[in-house]
């Protein structure tokens, strides 16, 4: 009996790396069948990175390593961990990187949490929690890009960046109300320890981090560009506003593109909700770190999605006054 049943656990586990290894061939044939058009959604994606996410990325990432890094951090984290403690039940440092996380944007607040993981400044009781606070977006994209540019509203910009952050910040109270009261979060603060090294080990991170966030971005759209081919988007009888839920399901910034034609409270609050969830592609950035600091996937993106349905009604709300 015992043996049937771990012999049915094994066959279980069988079934994902099966699965993907069939998506993969499938992916590959694809490609293969037309190269010269997925190559040229690649080079799409890689000028989308270089555009809108390199100039204003790769700074964040240099400089939010080495604020972590350095005794001033940890002394402001030690100044704000009371309060942090009192609202979010997290640590002063988890605190400071949710700030740092929401002026600068996806996938900043990702690689802050694993710097704050591998330097000891995250404890046991807060790490899931902190995970999902950290992981936002900030006003180069929501404001710049979404607001100004897509939806040529720089308020609707301040609109979503405010529902955003709210429907984010919201489920984290709640998962605070739920949880068990934990020790002092400044009594598990430790100082960083002197690094030689620490002004080439940041722009080395910082380097790594950008040009994966730049793969990430040029495979999803050359997947976008292979959905379309196989007729996903027209489904739905050409509809854009299916169109840009299913490419920001993907990939959110064509998504959000798409949507922003319709210029309605609905779609508006459709590109927070989006943008909140991040799609798979900006997922796929967080998991690469998260995941090396033990943060479960799974749970992870449901609280995600839990994030995008509070920011989706908070800006219907909102924007309804102003469309």
């Amino acid at each position: 009996m015992r043996s049937s049943l771990e012999s049915e656990r094994q066959s279980r586990r069988a079934v994902f790396p099966t699965l993907a290894f069939f998506l993969v061939l499938l992916l590959s044939a694809l490609f293969l069948s037309d190269p010269e058009r997925y190559a040229k959604s690649i080079l799409d994606g890689i000028s989308l990175w270089a555009a809108a996410v390199l100039p204003a990325a790769f700074p964040f990432l240099f400089l939010t390593a080495l604020l972590t890094a350095l005794p001033p951090f940890f002394a402001f984290s030690k100044k704000i961990s009371p309060a942090a403690g009192r609202v979010f039940r997290v640590s002063g440092a988890g605190a400071g990187a949710a700030i740092l996380a929401s002026v600068s944007g996806y996938p900043v607040g990702a690689k802050l949490y694993l710097d704050l993981h591998q330097n000891g400044l995250v404890n046991h009781e807060e790490r899931f929690r902190l995970a999902c606070l950290v992981t936002t977006s900030g006003p180069p994209f929501l404001v710049g890009t979404v607001g100004s540019m897509m939806y040529q509203s720089p308020a609707l910009g301040w609109i979503l960046l405010l529902s955003h952050l709210s429907g984010v910040w919201l489920v984290c109270l709640l998962m605070r109300c739920l949880s068990k009261p934990a020790q002092n979060a400044s009594s598990s603060l430790r100082p960083p320890l002197q690094n030689p090294t620490l002004l080439y080990d940041s722009l080395w991170g910082a380097v790594v981090s950008v040009l994966c966030v730049g793969g990430f971005i040029a495979l999803f759209c050359c997947f976008g560009e292979m959905l379309s081919a196989l007729g996903v988007f027209s489904l739905f009888g050409g509809s854009p506003f299916a169109e840009g839920i299913l490419r920001g399901l993907l990939e959110m910034t064509t998504g959000c593109s798409v949507l922003s034609n319709l210029k309605t409270p609905l779609s508006a609050a459709t590109s927070c909700a989006l943008v909140t969830f991040g799609g798979f592609c900006v997922l796929c950035q967080e998991i690469a770190y998260l995941s090396r600091a033990g943060i479960k996937t799974l749970p992870f993106v449901l609280c995600k999605l839990l994030q995008a349905l509070f920011a989706f009604a908070i800006c219907f709300l909102l924007s309804s006054l102003l469309l």
